[in-house]
């Protein structure tokens, strides 16, 4: 996803991030220094590899961990009507998301939007999180309301798909695909073929030329794992899902860029980590 209330985001960001810089510095002493850059402050990958497990150490986790839980102590709760109220709800309903504390993340993006109703349209992280928190038929309600607001972005498609898959059923899900006139940004269209079934994952990452400039090459490939990884998870081919989503995690692109991308990193991650740390799993179902 890359449309948004931008100016409310990257408000609350800065302020956010200067905050992160001394609390970091603190425990920079303990070996885990940090500073206030959405770039600097991501801990080092094991070499760009996926284990067999999870892309990130357990100390990178604990790290993550560390990073939003500081982030939510020195953003509390904002009073009614406090000045800036709106960009501590984004950031405190960011950091819950990236926690794992769906619920709670829903409650803060809901929060933001009730001061300002504006936001409510170019939400997407209000979708997503109401996804993740279980909400589907709500989250696939927040995404028609994103296609109203831009109606070329195909990963707001995606998501309302997954979301309709989640609420009904694949079937029903795939049927009411929202059709796309104008081309979006690459890999997107290829993707988009991938929930509409007329491309299987491997296709769908062969349309990747092999000769492009290692960035672009490293961001079509995360886009395209990522969405084969939720995609793979909705049906409950899980362990088709984790293999992607692995992938998808190891990339550099994605963590070293600025919002959208590095807030679809985490997407990445937390839906990893929902299914590495399930009790059961349904592969192979609802195929």
């Amino acid at each position: 996803m890359h449309a948004e209330p931008i100016s409310a985001y990257n408000a609350a960001m800065k302020h956010v991030l200067i905050l992160l810089a001394l609390f970091f510095c603190r425990v920079a002493v303990q070996g885990q220094c940090a500073v206030g850059d959405e770039k600097t402050e991501q801990p080092v990958l094991n070499d760009g590899q996926a284990t067999e497990q999870h892309p990130l150490s357990a100390e990178e986790r604990e790290v993550i961990q560390k990073r939003f839980t500081a982030a939510l102590q020195n953003s509390p709760a904002p009073a009614a009507g406090t000045t800036g109220a709106t960009q501590v709800h984004s950031r405190r309903g960011d950091a819950l998301f990236f926690l794992r504390r769906y619920q709670e993340s829903v409650a803060e993006y809901q929060a933001m939007v009730k001061l300002d109703p504006s936001l409510d349209a170019s939400h997407w992280r209000l979708g997503i999180a109401l996804f993740f928190a279980d909400q589907p038929a709500t989250a696939a309600a927040q995404f028609d309301k994103y296609h109203s607001f831009d109606n070329v972005d195909r990963e707001n498609g995606i998501w309302r798909y997954l979301s309709q898959c989640k609420a009904t059923d694949a079937q029903t899900a795939k049927k009411e695909l929202l059709r796309y006139e104008k081309d979006d940004r690459e890999p997107f269209p290829a993707v988009y073929k991938l929930f509409d079934g007329s491309l299987s994952p491997e296709a769908a990452l062969r349309t990747i030329p092999d000769d492009l400039p290692a960035t672009e090459l490293d961001k079509r490939l995360f886009y395209t794992e990522l969405y084969i990884g939720v995609h793979a998870a909705a049906q409950g081919r899980n362990s088709q899902a984790k293999k992607y989503l692995r992938l998808a995690v190891s990339r550099k692109w994605p963590r070293d860029s600025g919002f959208g991308p590095n807030y679809m990193w985490h997407v990445a991650r937390v839906q990893l980590e929902d299914l590495l740390t399930a009790k059961t799993d349904t592969a192979n179902s609802q195929r």
